[in-house]
C-alpha cells in the first residue's frame, strides 16, 4: 500500500511540475548580464514589444545600481 500511494503522488507531483511553464523571465540582476541576457531574450522571440519591455527594465535596474 505504500509503494502504491508513493507512486500516485509521484505521479500527481509529475504532472503538476511538467504544466508549470513559468512564464517570460523576470528583469533580475542574474537575468540582466552577459549570459543570462542572452538566454532571457530567446525567450521573447516573436513578441518585439515584450522584449524592450524587458530590456528597459534591465537598463532601469542597472542603473539603480
Amino acid at each position: 500500500m505504500k509503494v502504491k500511494s508513493s507512486i500516485v503522488g509521484i505521479a500527481i507531483l509529475s504532472i503538476a511540475l511538467i504544466g508549470c511553464d513559468g512564464g517570460p523571465p523576470e528583469a533580475d540582476s542574474v537575468n540582466c548580464s552577459g549570459r543570462g541576457m542572452e538566454k532571457a531574450l530567446t525567450a521573447f522571440k516573436g513578441n518585439e514589444a515584450a522584449r524592450q519591455a524587458f530590456i528597459d527594465k534591465c537598463d532601469a535596474l542597472n542603473k539603480g545600481k
